[in-house]
């Protein structure tokens, strides 16, 4: 059985970013696995996306860095956008 690399980068990027989207913010306020799990599938659906559109700004070999990074923070700020706008057990009265 072999992993594809760009999984496994993926993986990496992903986790990188969730990390600073966490230290910028200072906590993840209990959405870190939803966090997670979009970065991740962020950047492999953004180095798929740049690769097949030809964009290739900084690459690590075929891997598309820049556009795994953008899509990554793209999924970051979708899930971070639907905890703000979803309901919140504390607000109950």
């Amino acid at each position: 059985m072999s992993i594809e690399p760009s999984l496994v980068l993926s993986v990496l990027v992903g986790l990188f970013h969730a990390a600073v989207s966490v230290a910028i913010r200072g906590s993840a306020g209990g959405r870190l696995p939803a966090l997670v799990a979009a970065a991740i599938l962020g950047a492999w659906a953004g180095d798929a996306i740049f690769g097949r559109l030809g964009i290739g700004i900084v690459t690590l070999g075929d891997y598309n860095l820049v556009g795994a990074s953008v899509v990554a923070w793209l999924g970051i700020a979708i899930v971070s956008v639907i905890a703000v706008l979803g309901p919140n057990p504390e607000r109950r009265t």
